[in-house]
Formats: structure tokens, sequence, C-alpha cells
């Protein structure tokens, strides 16, 4: 009987998908030669490979950990963890069930784990529950567990996730051991909390990075409105020379992004050329960094060529290559596109309105404004700052085929609404591989000398034009 049990254990071990799976678990409910013993540890195995592996299915595990009597702690945290992830597209968690098991373990008797925490506290960050979270860490607290470094980093993540920065800082600083985990968690909670010189300050004091905590800065600083910086900090990476530090696709997405908010396209051309060397698949994600890059850097074949490359295209790829025709005055191509898009159903999001808004506003389409406004009203979803930004701008660079009316109303719709501009205007210019900024809030003073000095110069130039033709007079 012990052979028939190791067979049937390797065959669940083995197992690659859930049909198989499942032709397992009838043999093992219907076979005679079973003892209850190892018909109970089998259906344990398989179940854990039901609730846990890639192939598996939540609402089977379910059904397999009904069955069982007294169920003992593992299947309980097999459970929980199974609730608590998305085992793939099919299997959405339903809210509470990893809660719901947890409360249904205590009241069996069964005394939690290290094991058990995390897993709650990964489903409470699912949720964003920052007041069920609260109560879980205190459960932690009461079992022992709080100097547990699994604990206290899942601990981090909840609250970082919760908006709580405070109390994950002060979970970070109240530990004893700190793994690399701890200080990504740390790391992208206060990136996520806009906490930028913060997060600087604990990457510069990790003594050992991963990918993970390159890619967090890097993209962090992207997100944050400090793309010069996230180049910099991606060619630091590259100049480590770490073979297990390498830049992956997560880090060329954001290198191109940062390129493309600075406008700089020698060192988008060079990020490109890397691509192409490192053997990194040009994903979806890639080619749409590809296209708004070159886009907005105004290498508009370029742009086209990369998106007409791409095997697959989602709504963010065709969303990019529409609003970098917008960007570049090509109206009509980008309401072409639209159309082609269109037709093979794919569905449009804000973004994708918005490019077509300006669209309008760059190339002058005065035939394409009462669109622009049917646009808006049969938006699927409620226009925000950006799709009203948008179509005011078209007003304002229209001014004299618009009734300015109609700005004043658009303005007084995001009053009531709160919608404000959060970011100051600013411009950029590469040169010579260097980016220079210039933005409301300040500019670098050296060239603001210069530029001040320049037109000094021309208006002096012009003074003295202007009284030599006077005098011929």
């Amino acid at each position: 009987m012990e052979k028939l049990r190791n067979t049937i254990a390797r065959l669940i071990e083995e197992c690659k998908n859930m049909r198989e799976l499942k032709q397992i678990h009838s043999q093992i409910t219907t076979s005679p030669l079973l003892p209850d013993p190892d018909r109970h540890f089998l259906v344990s195995r398989l179940l854990f490979s039901c609730a846990i592996s890639e192939f598996g299915c939540l609402k089977h595990a379910t059904d397999i950990f009904g069955s069982i009597q007294n169920p003992n702690l593992s299947l309980y945290n097999a459970m929980i963890r199974a609730y608590a992830s998305k085992i793939n597209n099919k299997d959405k968690p339903s809210s509470f069930q990893a809660l719901i098991l947890y409360k249904q373990l205590l009241w069996n008797g069964i005394r939690p784990n290290c094991l058990t925490f995390p897993f709650i506290l990964k489903d409470c960050t699912r949720m964003l529950n920052y007041y069920m979270g609260r109560s879980v860490h205190g459960h932690a607290v009461m079992y022992g567990f709080q100097s547990d470094v699994f604990v206290q980093n899942s601990m981090i993540s909840l609250y970082s996730a919760c908006g709580c920065l405070n109390c994950a800082l002060r979970v970070f600083d109240e530990m004893s051991i700190r793994d690399i985990v701890s200080w990504n968690s740390m790391i992208i909670g206060c990136l996520r909390s806009g906490e930028l010189d913060l997060a600087l300050d604990l990457f510069r004091r990790m003594e050992k990075r991963n990918n993970i905590t390159w890619n967090s800065i890097i993209t962090g600083f992207v997100q944050g409105g400090l793309p010069k910086e996230a180049i910099e900090f991606f060619n630091e990476m590259q100049s480590l020379g770490d073979d297990k530090v390498r830049p992956d696709k997560i880090t060329v997405a954001s290198v191109l992004s940062a390129c493309a908010s600075l406008g700089a396209i020698d060192q988008g051309k060079w990020v490109h050329s890397f691509l192409k060397r490192s053997g990194l698949e040009c994903d979806i994600a890639i080619g749409t960094a590809l296209v708004d890059m070159y886009g907005k850097c105004g290498c508009m074949e370029r742009a086209v060529e990369v998106f007409k490359e791409m095997p697959k295209k989602d709504i963010l790829a065709w969303t990019a290559m529409i609003s970098v025709f917008a960007l570049n005055g090509y109206g009509k191509e980008a309401f072409d596109l639209f159309t082609e898009m269109e037709s093979l159903r794919v569905r449009p999001n804000s973004v994708t309105f918005v490019g077509l808004l300006s669209a309008c506003a760059h190339s002058g389409l005065v035939q394409k404004r009462p669109l622009a406004k049917g646009l808006i009203r049969k938006m699927p979803m409620e226009p925000d700052v950006f799709v009203w930004g948008a179509f005011l701008g078209g007003c304002q660079m229209h001014g004299k085929l618009v009734d300015f009316n109609q700005v004043k109303r658009v303005r007084a719709i995001m009053n009531d609404n709160g919608i404000e501009k959060a970011s100051p205007g600013c411009s950029m210019i590469e040169i010579d591989g260097i980016v220079h900024e210039f933005s409301v809030r300040g500019s670098p003073e050296v060239l603001i000398e210069e530029i001040i000095c320049l037109l000094d110069g021309l208006s002096d130039g012009m003074k003295t034009e202007r009284d030599m033709l006077d005098s011929f007079e």
C-alpha cells in the first residue's frame, strides 16, 4: 500500500494541468486499496497542488478543503494563501474569504504561525483594508510574531499601500533584522507617497540591491517628475558590472519614459540600441514606450515604424500612437488611426480621447471641433482634468473660431468639479546630449543669466536698427 501511496504522490507532484489533477483526485477517492490515513495524506497533497500551483483552480481547491474533516494548520495556510492571491485570470478571490478562514481557524482552536499572518496581511493589502490590517497586526503581536521579518515586511507593504507611511516607517525602524525585501518595501512605500528624498536616502543606505530595488527607484523618479535623475540611476546601474543586477524590460520601459519626458532623443536611441543588443524581448509595454519616446522627441517616422512592427497592440499602444500623431500636428492621421482601432473593436480609454482632442488643438482641424464636443459627450467615462484641458487648449489656440464664452463655460465646469492643473508648465531642450529644463517654478540660474544677456543683446540690436530706420525717414 505504501508503494501505491508513493506512486500517486509522485503523480500529483508531476501533474501539469487541472484535467490530470482531477483524474488523480477521482482515483484517490474511489480506490478501495488505500487506507484512510494514506487517503487523507494524498488529498492534502492534492489540495496543496490545486491551491498553490500556477495551473491550480481555487474553486476545486475549496471543494477539496470542504471534504476534509478537521483540516490542520498547513491546509488552512494553503487555502488562506490561495484566497489572498490570484491563481489565474479565472480565479478572482472573494472579498474577506481569507479572513473568514482565519477566523474559522481560531474558532477551531488552531494556533496561527509565522506563515499565516503574511498571507492574511497580503489579503488586507489587496483590499486596501487598513483597519482590518491593524487588527491582524494586533493578533500577530498577541501570538508573538511581531519581530518576525516576514510579518514585518507584510506590515510595511500594507501600511504603505494604505497611505500610512509613518506606520510603515515605525515598523521598519523597529526591525532588528532587515532583509532586501524590507528595504525594497520601504523604498516603494516612500516613492508611492511622493517622498522621493526619503526613498533616495534609504536607497543609498542599502548595502545590497537587486533588480527590484533599481527598477523601483528609476520608475519612482520618472513618475515623480524627475526623469533626469532616473536616467542617472540607470547609468549608475549600468556601471556596476554586476551580472546579478542587469536592466530588464521594466528598467528599459521606465528609462524610455524618462527620455520621452525630457525629449532626449540621443539617449532614447541609445536605450533602443541597448535593447536590441541585450536580447530582451520587445513586448507590448516596451513597444509602446518606444512609440511614445520617438513621437515626443519628434521622430515620427521611427514612431510609426515601431508601431507597425508590433505584432500585438493593446489600447495603450494605440493610444500612444494617436497621442504622438496629435502632438506633432498630424490630426488627420490621428483620427484615421482611431477609426482603424474602432474597426478592430479595441475599446478606447480616457487618454485616447485626450489624444483626439489634442489632435484638434495642435493641427487646427476646424471641421473636427464639433466631433470633439461629441467625443466628450459620448465618452464611456467622466471627463477628467486632462480631457477638459485638451478641449480648453484647443479653444484657446483657435480662439477666433470658437466663442470665448465656451472657454469660460469649460473653466466653470472644471472649477465646479474641483479640477485644477497640479503641475506647472515647463519646456526642455536637448543640446549635445545634455537636457536643459525651463519651468515657471524656476530654472538653472546660470542659464537664465545667459538667456537674459542674449535677450538684452537682441533687444539692443533691434533698438539700434529701429533708430537707424527712423533716421532715414
